[in-house]
């Protein structure tokens, strides 16, 4: 049995950085496909069984017991039980927090909803679609001209933070955003693939159309 799993689709960028957190450190891990498009989030039984927010990821430690939900806070449960991607002191420590809650707010919530509308809403370019990207566009100016000056997001090393930023841009056109124009962000993302272990969202976890 392993000793994680993680309920998840390959479309879900906020549960690809769980598992390629996962994956990188080489952890004991087993994808537990959610079928988020045929509606499996919003049934009664994953809200009492899995999550009550109707939300992936969703991570189970079968050594600890723990029921997790919320990337973030499963990202700092693994750092923590793994001693691995975390922080030397309390000022990055702050610094991972802080970044994170940016990502939540800004970064991911705009470009995560802008990807849903274009690809799987099948919206068409709308005011909301338009506001998005400007939300998603101002977001990306801020973090590439944070990586002018350091190679990781809150550290000089890899942390939580990065897993955190970095778990929709790999979905490549279906963001809608050329990321080639952010070239301390396509730097950053070329340092993270180069961890032992990365894959790309849908070589890690099943998706609907498996």
């Amino acid at each position: 049995m392993a000793r994680y799993k993680l309920y998840c689709f390959g479309e879900s960028g906020n549960a690809y950085k769980v598992a390629l957190m996962l994956e990188t450190l080489g952890a004991d891990w087993q994808p537990m496909f959610v079928d988020f498009f045929n509606g499996e989030t919003r049934t009664p039984e994953f809200r009492s069984q899995v999550n009550e927010m109707g939300e992936v990821p969703v991570l189970i430690d079968e050594v600890t017991g723990q029921r997790l939900s919320q990337s973030g806070v499963i990202l700092t449960h693994l750092a923590e039980t793994l001693n691995a991607f975390g922080t030397k002191d309390k000022s990055e420590q702050q610094e991972v927090l802080r970044w994170m809650l940016f990502d939540n707010h800004k970064f991911t919530s705009s470009i995560a909803s802008l990807r849903f509308m274009i690809n799987f809403a099948k919206t068409g370019e709308t005011p909301v679609t338009e506001w998005l990207r400007s939300r998603a566009i101002s977001s990306l100016k801020i973090v590439d001209g944070h990586l002018a000056s350091q190679p990781f997001i809150a550290a000089d090393h890899m942390t939580i933070a990065d897993f955190s930023l970095c778990g929709y841009l790999f979905y490549g056109d279906e963001l809608t955003i050329d990321l080639n124009a952010y070239r301390h962000v396509s730097a950053w993302l070329e340092r993270i693939r180069a961890l032992p272990g990365w894959k790309h969202p849908y070589d890690l976890m099943p998706r609907k159309s498996a």
